[in-house]
């Protein structure tokens, strides 16, 4: 049984991780209203960037001119997991969801027969899945002295994955990240972004226009911006992900701290007692003795 200085002392250090806490889910909280904002103004921009792209691609169909981007190597044999995760922990399951996925489908595809190469995009993605990939890495972008992610970033990492392609390194590019729901709920979700697989708009409004130059030319043009541009709605939507899922565990640490000190509490002031009613019992069995 610990003795009362060993459980004052207790009580002390869960009060001060108590403290840290409530402090680290207060900056949360107010680093997560811009990351939300960023990733909400972001959205409708993305969206109607890519049903323009869907327009054309469906214009474009499956023409010999068609962009690479868009029509892809003919092959699916190599594929590129891109894996976007924090740069800090301490965010519950976030890192370790977008992980798990990766690696579920980095399975999946070794097990059909396919080569899978990973770039990682944040360090705790790449110290969650080395230990089973770590063969297959061919890259890492470290985001440690980003204070806010930008458009450049993303451009950067697009830059190299387009590189990449080029080069023939790979066939398919598919991006892992969380995308932002609300506080307690951040989906885990995969993205395939080379070759490009846009929707076409469902109002048909790309039949009503005449473009020029070419379809071709305009895809060929756009396309590297619509990968940069997804890698950046993506970038948003972890950052807005991180912080929530951040601001809800540090909540959820505050209060188990709390439960624990009322807990060592109540112990601590059960010896306190026992020991109180030792002493008493001492005292009087000494008077009755003499």
């Amino acid at each position: 049984m610990p003795s009362l200085k060993d459980l004052k002392n207790r009580i002390e250090s869960v009060k001060n991780t108590r403290k840290i806490t409530k402090a680290m889910q207060m900056v949360a909280a107010a680093k997560l209203r811009r990351a939300q904002e960023a990733a909400e103004q972001s959205r409708p921009y993305t969206e109607r960037f890519n049903a323009v792209l869907g327009g054309l691609a469906a214009s474009v169909g499956g023409s010999e001119t068609a962009p690479k981007l868009l029509a892809g190597t003919g092959s699916d044999q190599t594929h590129l997991l891109v894996v976007m995760t924090a740069e800090r922990g301490l965010c519950g399951g976030f890192n370790a969801n977008i992980a798990k996925l990766a690696r579920a489908k980095a399975a999946e595809l070794k097990a059909e027969g396919k080569t899978v190469k990973v770039l990682t995009v944040g360090k705790k993605g790449r110290d969650a899945i080395k230990r089973e990939l770590g063969d297959d890495f061919v890259g890492h972008v470290d985001l440690t002295e980003v204070k806010r992610v930008g458009y450049d970033d993303a451009q950067g990492i697009a830059r190299d994955i387009l590189v990449r392609f080029d080069a023939g390194e790979f066939d398919v590019a598919t991006i892992f990240y969380a995308k932002f729901v609300n506080v307690v709920s951040q989906i885990p979700t995969e993205q395939q972004i080379i070759p490009a697989a846009f929707e076409a708009a469902e109002d048909g409004a790309s039949s009503l226009y005449d473009y020029e130059p070419s379809e071709e030319a305009l895809l060929a043009d756009l396309l590297p911006r619509g990968v940069a541009t997804q890698i950046f709605a993506a970038l948003l939507e972890n950052g807005a992900s991180e912080q929530g899922a951040r601001m809800s565990a540090m909540d959820n640490a505050t209060r188990n701290a709390g439960d624990m000190i009322d807990k060592l509490t109540i112990e601590f002031n059960r010896s306190r007692q026992a020991v109180i009613t030792n002493e008493l019992i001492e005292i009087i069995s000494g008077a009755e003795a003499l």
